[in-house]
């Protein structure tokens, strides 16, 4: 499965890699902001999405929200330290499909992947 992660932080695109190939997924594309992804995305084609709230250049709610007008499929999990309620809708809204919040445990990611890709009708096997 390609999985794209949308990150400023390189770091935290590491540790999103070392869940996803724990889950078995190695067909993964980094970008460090939404203008860097929406540049990616449509040759790369993903089935999944990972991407941070707060990047520069292009935040990643302008990026879902520019994503979702020309592909409202992709699988998108919102991975960000915002967790004010009133986010966690302004997101929803805009199109993610799922929702963590940082600092998160292998596990939740994890488990928040395998959710969004059975509510969204898609094998969770790489």
């Amino acid at each position: 499965m390609r999985i794209l992660l949308v990150d400023d932080s390189k770091t935290m695109r590491n540790i999103q890699r070392a869940v996803l190939a724990q889950l078995g997924h190695t067909d993964i594309l980094e970008a460090g902001d939404g203008q860097d992804a929406l540049s990616k995305a449509p040759a790369f084609r993903p089935e999944l999405m990972l991407v941070d709230w707060n990047m520069p250049n292009m935040d990643g709610l302008t990026f879902v929200k520019a994503w979702r007008a020309v592909n409202k499929t992709t699988p998108i999990i919102m991975v960000t330290t915002e967790a004010e309620k009133a986010r966690v809708i302004e997101a929803i809204k805009a199109g993610v499909n799922n929702y963590v919040v940082k600092p998160f445990t292998p596990d939740l990611l994890s488990q928040r992947i395998t959710e969004t890709l059975a509510k969204c009708q898609q094998p969770a096997t790489a």
